[in-house]
């Protein structure tokens, strides 16, 4: 009978042990995504840009800073992360540091710095700016073919860090370039020594233009000339006979700048620059055509589903808002509404009134910023939404005009502590937002359609706006900080990148609560907006 029951158990235990076998612990691990959320540098010119979208964190160095003994300082992550590099430390950022943070899964991060050493190598009397050959440590000046090459005067010239940097000999004590370069030892940071190369050069070109680039109501002009002489620029209407003189020229050297303005859009015009007497072939080029705000006064409205619309029923959409997500739980949650309240002076009848709010049924919801955008509302998942931001357009506007009056409450909904503000709590003031940006994204990259190519998703903050994103042409935005009294004019000017970069989107948004997209503000931040308009 022991031997019987003995056997049960040996059998028993087999069994549990080949069923354990068996058994994968297939429970899957949560996914909890990775962030650096501050990270402080020493030497950089401001504070990094932490993106977590494409996971990168980059600063530029002041020219001053050994870039290849980098003091890091305190790097905050996400609770409970760890990293595979120990901070703070001391790196060489010659080139990217690669960070990979863990907790569950693993995520790579790169830390990359830029760093811009002003180099420069003047003469009296050149031609435009000097070559600077950083690689070979080669500085150029072309100066004009009379020019004396045995009596030339080297008025300045700059191949290291301000300051810091030593010369043997001092690049000001040549005086002769005929048949000959002239050699530099140029040293910084204890132990660094480059030799540069130091050579004067005769051009035949005595004026020339570097770009002319034509917006809608300006050209931006560039030259280089010899420096010294009058330089300038003179323009004119095609076909009329007289040439009018830019005024308001920048001269730095021979290179020389300047904006011809308050132009007519899609008009031809002929530009020239001059040098002394000597003049570039005229160059013609045609201005482009102004995009104008639909609906800026805030006139048109229409009603369904539940929601206001900011445009006329059966007119093409334009702006948008949160409406038709926030009116899922009832009419009441409408975000943004038409008002009588009117800036002075206006010749419309209506404005645009944001009001943040929470839109809940039996106190199940979440925060929701008044707001207004151009683009599109594209849907609703649970409690969360997805928005289209953007608009066609090639224009390239200087600034954004608009009235608006800030109503300031102090937060009180917090769902997600924003990214930018960590220590952002309940009772700190709420702050409202106006933005513009044009750039040129596209729908297969941002996620969006070809009418509003950057989708925002709220379930993921890799998908917020980001204004210094590669694909950001120009941006202008105002944060208020505290509410105004009464109306306020507002005229935000636009910084471009670049002149010659064109432009295929332009997005504008209000928002009553700037971190509505972490469900994050007050609920009695009120903002109103009137009479919106672009300035070229």
């Amino acid at each position: 009978m022991r031997m019987k029951s003995l056997y049960k158990y040996l059998l028993a235990s087999l069994f549990t042990v080949v069923l354990a076998g068996c058994i994968e612990n297939d429970i899957p691990r949560p996914i909890i995504k990775l962030d650096i959320l501050s990270f402080e540098v020493e030497g950089a010119k401001s504070a990094p840009l932490i993106d977590p979208a494409t996971h990168s964190v980059s600063f530029e160095l002041e020219e001053t800073t050994d870039i290849r003994n980098v003091h890091v300082g305190e790097v905050r992550m996400t609770e409970g992360a760890t990293s595979d590099v120990e901070f703070p430390g001391v790196f060489d950022l010659r080139n990217p540091l690669y960070v990979t943070l863990s907790k569950f899964q693993d995520y790579e991060w790169t830390i990359t710095a830029e760093q811009t050493i002003e180099r420069y190598f003047r003469v009296e009397g050149q031609i435009g700016e000097a070559v600077i050959d950083e690689v070979s440590h080669i500085a150029t000046a072309y100066v004009p073919m009379d020019k004396d090459l045995s009596d030339i005067v080297v008025t300045a010239a700059k191949f290291g860090p301000e300051g810091i940097t030593s010369y043997s000999p001092d690049p000001l004590s040549f005086t002769s370039f005929e048949d000959t370069v002239h050699h530099v030892v140029v040293s910084y940071h204890g132990d660094i020594e480059q030799m540069w190369t130091l050579c004067v050069v005769p051009t035949e070109v005595e004026v020339e233009f570097n770009y002319v680039d034509a917006w809608a109501k300006r050209i931006w002009l560039s030259a280089s000339g010899r420096s010294g002489s009058d330089l300038g620029f003179m323009y004119r209407e095609a076909g009329s006979e007289e040439w009018i003189t830019v005024e308001d020229v920048a001269v730095d050297g021979g290179n020389f700048t300047a904006c011809v303005k308050d132009l007519m859009p899609l008009t031809t015009y002929e530009v020239v620059a001059y040098s002394g007497e000597n003049l570039t072939n005229v160059v013609t080029v045609t201005t482009e055509d102004v995009f104008l705000l639909l609906n800026g006064g805030m006139e048109d409205w229409s009603f369904a589903d539940k929601s206001y619309f900011p445009y006329a029923e059966g007119a093409a959409p334009f702006w948008a808002t949160g409406n038709p997500g926030a009116t899922t739980l009832g009419e009441a949650f409408n975000l943004t509404t038409p008002t009588t309240d009117t800036r002075p002076g206006t010749l419309g009848e209506k404005a645009a009134d944001l009001q943040s709010m929470f839109p809940s049924m039996a106190g199940i919801g979440k925060f929701a910023a008044g707001n207004l955008f151009l683009g599109r509302f594209a849907g609703t998942f649970g409690t969360n939404g997805v928005v289209h931001f953007g608009r066609p357009s090639t224009a390239r506007p200087v600034a954004l005009h608009c009235w608006v009056k800030y109503e300031q409450g102090m937060v009180d909904k917090i769902g997600k502590v924003p990214s930018d503000t960590p220590n952002l709590k309940i009772g700190d003031p709420d702050q409202g937002s106006v933005y513009i940006a044009v750039g040129d994204w596209t729908a297969e990259e941002y996620g969006g359609d070809a009418d509003s190519p950057i989708a925002i998703d709220t379930r993921d903050e890799n998908t917020f706006f980001n204004p210094h994103g590669k694909n950001v042409i120009g941006y202008g935005g105002v944060v208020f900080n505290e509410s105004t009294d009464g109306w306020t004019e507002l005229t935000i000017p636009v910084e471009y990148v670049s002149t010659s970069r064109k432009p295929t989107h332009i997005v504008v948004v209000f928002s009553g609560s700037r971190w509505g997209d972490y469900f994050t503000g007050s609920t009695h931040s009120h903002m109103v907006v009137d009479d919106v308009e672009l300035i070229y």
